[in-house]
């Protein structure tokens, strides 16, 4: 599948999720860019990301939004769906499964919430 219908779908598989949200929650995810990119760039590879990597948060947590020192790098969620669809072996059901739990467990990075708050809540 071609990189604009996987950025539909994914887009798609975004909002819907954020439709779901607790209100509490909701604001803040829709307020947080959510980017697609085919694969991490060269210069996620350089600082040490995974080639196949499915997504990636990056920024400030939402407790930190007011701190000065991450000026650079604004709060976002990256997915990078040629991975994504890899992982899912062309299934439109499994790639949209993935890009569920993929943008649930970088939205949890922003929320402030660590790999085990993650994996207790089945984001891992």
């Amino acid at each position: 599948m071609k990189f604009p219908q996987l950025s539909a779908l994914a887009m798609e598989t975004v909002a819907s999720v954020q439709g779901t949200l607790p209100p509490a929650i909701r604001p803040l995810a829709q307020a947080l860019p959510v980017s697609c990119e085919p694969t991490p760039n060269a210069d996620l590879l350089a600082d040490g990301c995974e080639s196949d990597l499915l997504g990636l948060f990056v920024g400030p947590a939402y407790a930190d939004a007011q701190a000065t020192n991450f000026a650079d790098v604004p709060p976002q969620i990256l997915l990078f769906l040629e991975n994504l669809w890899d992982y899912a072996e062309a299934d439109l059901q499994i790639f949209r499964e993935e890009v569920r739990l993929t943008y649930l467990h970088e939205l949890g990075h922003y929320l402030g919430w660590d790999e085990d708050d993650l994996a207790r809540r089945g984001l891992d």
